[in-house]
């Protein structure tokens, strides 16, 4: 095999481990926030990754483009700051399975995710980017907190951010782990913690957490994921089937949500390695890096318990600390969304403040009334200038 053939299976091998590393933590952190325990936890982030591996090779067999498919990074930290719905993780279940309904729904009727791509983008921005604050300032809290652990993980993430940028998260989440390791009593661990389980839960559905979770859990990974995925795609020349795609996701998540799974969806920040010129020259020979993306993810996996231990080993704060480094750059790109539009400054400012706020009205949470805010201030901005310029006109 020659150097040509072997470059998309070494794009896609790196994409799944730079992907599960960066955030592995977040999808742990956001499962037991909403109420699993930590065995439904591991499931969850093993069927994530069955169902990551198992759509991406249907869809880049049927299309023979590379279709990179990943976990909602947006949607693992709008469950960290929903907290436990009012029926524990059985009800979140429900929501999960509601928001993959919803996937399936929005890849049968177009003008579904029409109406969703029509949502302001400095709404969508300044919405994801209040999800997303809490998470982000976690790692200032952590060197308060257990300085001793979060100064090593911190300074290592900002040295390869200097000189080896792709493996700054990965290369401070190896610090934690080995920090983590000498400080940390682990003799009683036993090693079927350490195996790849899964849990099957009994959903419940809940008004509150449908409108409070399942609802935001579809929009900011509609927003956050599956648009600008399809985006990526489109700027490397791929005609994009976005319809298939997001039928095929939502099946997957839905299967994938009896066993604790949030959902799944196109990737954004990965599919730029397996769809630009790092994985082959010729983009009709690009696609087998998905397929290698899609078995690195099935192999990551299967390590699931062990990533569930490592977080029980550490200080949650540490837990999401490394998290909140791999989500700065996200936070970055939010905020410059928000205010990109100066005429659209106040309903972000509006979105953004209500979200960051992280309360909950109604058992409803944050980022619905920040979404609702936001375009309520949109609407009532918009009718203004449309009132101004008619006055104009008229002098």
């Amino acid at each position: 095999m020659g150097v040509e053939q072997v470059r998309p299976v070494v794009a896609g091998l790196l994409s799944a481990i730079v992907g599960y590393a960066s955030s592995f933590t977040l999808v742990l952190a956001g499962l037991q926030a909403v109420g699993a325990t930590s065995s439904q936890a591991a499931s969850g982030l093993l069927v994530t990754c069955l169902g990551i591996g198992v759509a991406g090779t249907v869809l880049t067999l049927r299309h023979r483009i590379p279709i990179a498919i990943a976990w909602s990074t947006p949607g693992a930290a709008l469950l960290v700051g929903a907290g436990p719905p009012a029926g524990g993780f059985p009800t979140a279940v429900g929501a999960f399975l509601v928001c993959a309904a919803l996937t399936v729904t929005a890849g049968l009727v177009p003008w579904l995710a029409r109406l969703i791509g029509a949502i302001p983008k400095p709404v969508a921005g300044a919405m994801l980017a209040g999800i997303l604050v809490p998470l982000c300032t976690a790692p200032v809290q952590a060197l308060v907190d257990v300085p001793t652990l979060a100064v090593p993980v911190i300074a290592t993430w900002a040295v390869l951010l200097r000189y080896a940028r792709g493996w700054a998260v990965p290369g401070a989440l190896v610090t934690a782990v080995v920090a983590i390791t000498l400080t940390t009593d682990h003799t009683g661990l036993a090693v079927a913690t350490l195996r790849p389980t899964l849990t099957w839960n009994v959903p419940t559905l809940d008004v509150g957490a449908l409108v409070g979770l399942a609802l935001p859990l579809f929009l900011v990974t509609m927003a956050g994921q599956n648009v600008p995925g399809a985006a990526v795609l489109a700027a490397y020349g791929y005609r994009v089937p976005l319809r298939p795609a997001l039928v095929t996701t939502g099946l997957v998540s839905a299967a994938g949500a009896l066993a604790g799974g949030h959902q799944v969806n196109l990737a954004a920040i990965t599919a730029a390695l397996t769809a630009g010129p790092e994985a082959h020259p010729d983009p009709a020979r690009r696609w087998p890096a998905t397929l290698a993306l899609a078995g690195g993810q099935l192999m990551l996996g299967l390590g699931a318990g062990a990533a569930t231990t490592l977080v029980l080993l550490s200080p949650p704060v540490l837990v999401i600390a490394v998290a909140g480094l791999a989500l700065l750059p996200a936070l970055g790109t939010s905020l410059s969304n928000a205010v990109a539009d100066p005429g659209m400054l106040l309903p972000a400012v509006v979105t953004f403040v209500v979200t960051a706020s992280g309360v909950a009205v109604l058992g409803i949470g944050a980022a619905f009334w920040g979404l609702l805010a936001g375009l309520a201030a949109w609407l009532v901005t918009r009718r203004r200038r449309i009132l101004a310029d008619a006055a104009a006109m008229a002098r």
